[in-house]
């Protein structure tokens, strides 16, 4: 398997660098201590409203959302707030995209990405798609 830490670095580069050409959203990687659980990211749109991005990188079906993950998302689910992972067995294999709502966090950390989701891509990643989904939700 490929390393997890470098994976996830490439994920968040991919999203950022898109971001960064995208027209209109802002965005802000959060990393807090402070308030375990508060997703990785945090949009807002052009009509000023944020979404919540909570990103993953796995290897397997297995998605470790951590239990102050899960609370959070869980407690926030009538908000715009999501799962993004990227699934990439080996580097012989195209990744995949799965896009989750959080009210989805308790079964997709039991039974894993066998949980169908609300967005699936296979590599390449069609970003502007995804943040469309995420930017136009309810």
């Amino acid at each position: 398997p490929i390393a997890a830490a470098k994976l996830e670095k490439d994920f968040w580069n991919q999203i950022r660098r898109w971001l960064k050409i995208s027209t209109g959203l802002r965005f802000t990687r959060i990393e807090s201590t402070a308030t375990a659980g508060v997703p990785d990211l945090c949009i807002c749109d052009k009509k000023g409203l944020f979404h919540f991005i909570e990103l993953k990188v796995i290897t397997a079906n297995k998605v470790g959302l951590r239990p102050h993950q899960i609370s959070w998302l869980t407690r926030h689910s009538h908000a715009s707030a999501w799962i993004l992972i990227r699934k990439q067995k080996n580097t012989e294999t195209p990744a995949e995209l799965f896009l989750y709502q959080a009210e989805d966090a308790i079964e997709l950390a039991n039974v894993g990405i066998k949980l169908k989701p609300y967005l699936h891509q296979i590599q390449p990643f069609q970003l502007e798609e995804v943040f469309r989904v995420i930017t136009n939700y309810p």
